[in-house]
């Protein structure tokens, strides 16, 4: 619909919706304010929801971060939540630690750091917060829990903090605990003590990234661990909250929710989230998981960010709806704008939010999303039965002077598939502080005073288009703000570049698989180390890489075509694996852990020598050749039909790989 037909449509609606009954609700500060906003954020992490983003081109690139952060353009949040990589498997993959061992600082790894840049460089107000997953082994102790060492421990994520500021001049202004796993009310008192310390009063903690209980109790009868939190964060809280959380007086965040695929349905979702968190649960922050859906589509919760951004080799990405429906929000508040008292649910379904900053603006936000189409899927929301309905809004108090009001409306239209989202209609002439519409069902309406909300446009984009079939990475040219190669995407262990002082010839510049010891895990790693890349849709292929192997008794490294599984179900992979030992033998599999083998036998390899390896799969027929000569064949192959591309390690040791390519039918 032309958008001039359409706002003169809204107008006519809103004068002659009152011919029938309406509800009337009062928007008022004269009995006092409610709870201040703190924001609405994504979150990037938990883990490796990120990892395709960095290799995107520019221009595209800049625009994908524009929807983002950009304020008044889209989303503009006003929150970013990333994950302090702890070298594990945190859901889509594993992010880098900033200390691989105890000795170790580098915080240059991974794409966290540019990211919360990226983000600062559009909106210097946002606020950045950091929450672990998981943790380097050495920080357990070899256990798989860091509370047995909580100096440590605490030490550790400090360390972080501090990094970001050295480095990055990055300003974190809260952090977590452990994302969704115990806490440690000894280790959450040190925590304090050690950013006190460090002269870090100014991070606030969040606790405890979970449930509501037992945090909120906990903090009710400690006193020094209520001095000590400054937030108490829920995940998918299904917009309710506790008794418990509210006595504490504590800020409440929603501090994941979402986890919806981001088509209209999602976004309908997020809609609801978005009023209903507070409305219903009083939580003054909402964060998505995730921030943007920039990983291989194959992995677990494909397309649950924001937005779609997974197609770095063709520059494509999608605007998904729920990037629309954060800025009826976030581009006309800002954190300290304060919620009124008279907020709550309409007579005929959906809710009402109002906020004020307190100098005579006043921003409305209206959902009527119904049940059938915008259940969350963590956790399913309560269903609501939505009617078209007549509502009048009162203005009252420092409010009822308001004459006009900007109006922006998104209708899901889901009988017709119909979308529009963030329209612009004309401003709102107010009579008496008092104006009347129609309601229908699955829409969203923004009536605000403030002026500077925008619906940001590119050109759009290139189309989509297929993982390229023939693929080259010499890891010779590499870019320093990243410590990753391009496209892979590790599953279990951290492959980084690697500069091989040690050899003058062709193999100066590697990828390195670092890690030695297992991490303290958040999912269920595989005891293999293993990077995928490439097309879930490949079929036949053949696979080279040069391997390094550094440990001489139990070396092992492989290549793999067919890879099915990644994600937190990466143990179970099934594929074509083709393995090369330190003892001299090879081993060809049809899973990652090795327990199903299709040939084996003598290959003369050791470690800290070069070898090739190469591994064609066509239809149920497999072959491997060691430095160019054949090796091995097999014409049973009972792998799944298609997969990604693969490379990997024995266990958690040292292994070098140079020359990747991969060449598919």
């Amino acid at each position: 619909m032309d958008g001039s037909v359409a706002a003169l449509l809204f107008s006519l609606v809103v004068l002659f919706s009152d011919s029938g009954s309406s509800q009337t609700y009062v928007l008022s500060d004269e009995g006092g304010l409610g709870r201040v906003l703190d924001g609405i954020g994504g979150l990037s992490g938990g883990g490796a929801t990120s990892r395709l983003l960095v290799n995107y081109a520019e221009p595209f690139r800049s625009r994908i971060l524009d929807y983002l952060f950009k304020p008044n353009f889209g989303a503009s949040l006003h929150i970013l939540k990333v994950e302090i990589g702890g070298d594990a498997q945190t859901t889509d993959g594993t992010e880098p630690s900033h200390m691989h061992y105890e000795n170790d600082q580098d915080y240059f790894r991974g794409y966290e750091w540019w990211l919360m840049k990226e983000a600062k460089k559009r909106n210097p107000n946002i606020t950045l917060i950091g929450l672990p997953w998981a943790f380097p082994g050495w920080v357990g102790h070899g256990k798989n829990w860091p509370y047995d060492f909580p100096d440590i421990t605490a030490t550790y994520v400090v360390n972080w903090i501090l990094g970001a500021k050295q480095y990055h001049d990055l300003d974190i202004q809260y952090v977590g605990i452990w994302n969704e796993r115990s806490y440690d009310v000894k280790y959450i008192k040190l925590l304090r003590y050690t950013l006190d310390k460090s002269g870090l009063e100014a991070v606030g903690i969040v606790a405890s990234d979970n449930l509501w209980e037992p945090i909120a109790l906990s903090v009710l009868l400690d006193a020094e661990l209520g001095g000590a939190v400054d937030v108490i964060g829920a995940h998918y809280p299904g917009t309710t909250t506790v008794t418990d959380a509210l006595k504490t007086h504590k800020k409440l965040w929603s501090s994941e929710d979402y986890s919806t695929f981001n088509d209209e349905v999602g976004g309908g979702c997020w809609a609801r989230i978005l009023n209903q968190n507070y409305v219903n649960g009083h939580m003054t922050a909402t964060i998505s998981w995730n921030l943007v859906a920039s990983y291989y589509e194959d992995l677990p919760f494909s397309r649950d960010g924001l937005m779609t951004a997974n197609e770095p080799w063709s520059g494509n990405y999608v605007v998904e709806s729920p990037i629309w429906i954060t800025a009826h929000t976030s581009q006309f508040t800002q954190p300290g704008w304060t919620y009124l008292q008279t907020v709550g649910h309409l007579v005929q379904g959906g809710s009402y939010v109002a906020l004020t900053d307190g100098k005579g603006n006043l921003t409305v936000v209206i959902e009527t999303m119904t049940h059938d189409h915008s259940v969350c899927i963590r956790p399913p929301l309560p269903a609501f039965n939505v009617t078209s309905q007549n509502a009048t809004f009162q203005l009252q108090g420092s409010f009822a002077s308001i004459k006009e009001l900007q109006v922006w409306r998104s209708q899901f239209n889901f009988k017709t598939n119909k979308p529009s989202f963030f329209e612009k209609l004309t401003p709102l002439k107010l009579l008496d502080g008092s104006f009347t519409l129609n309601l229908a069902a699955d829409e969203v309406y923004t009536f605000t005073t403030v002026t500077s909300g925008r619906k940001g446009s590119f050109p759009d984009p290139p189309p989509s288009a297929r993982f390229p079939k023939v693929y080259k990475d010499d890891f010779d040219v590499r870019n320093p703000e990243f410590s990753e190669a391009p496209d892979f995407a590790d599953q279990t262990g951290v492959f980084e570049y690697y500069v091989n002082l040690t050899d003058a010839g062709p193999h100066v510049f590697t990828f390195r698989q670092v890690l030695t010891q297992r991490p303290v895990t958040w999912a269920t790693d595989a005891d293999q180390t293993v990077s995928v890349i490439g097309d879930y849709q490949w079929r036949n292929l053949t696979v080279t890489c040069d391997v390094f192997m550094e440990d001489v008794k139990t070396g092992g490294v492989f290549v793999a075509a067919r890879v099915d599984k990644g994600g937190q179900s990466v143990r179970g992979a099934k594929g074509v694996f083709f393995w090369v030992f330190a003892d001299g033998s090879y081993k060809v599999t049809s899973d990652l852990a090795g327990q199903t083998v299709l040939a084996e036998g003598k290959s003369g390899t050791r470690a800290y020598v070069w070898f090739t390896l190469s591994l064609s799969v066509t239809g149920q027929s497999a072959a491997g050749l060691l430095n160019g000569h054949p090796l091995w064949s097999t014409a049973v192959v009972p792998t799944p039909k298609s997969g990604w591309a693969a490379i990997g390690t024995r266990s958690f040791q040292l292994a070098q790989f140079d020359n990747f390519a991969v060449a598919a039918q």
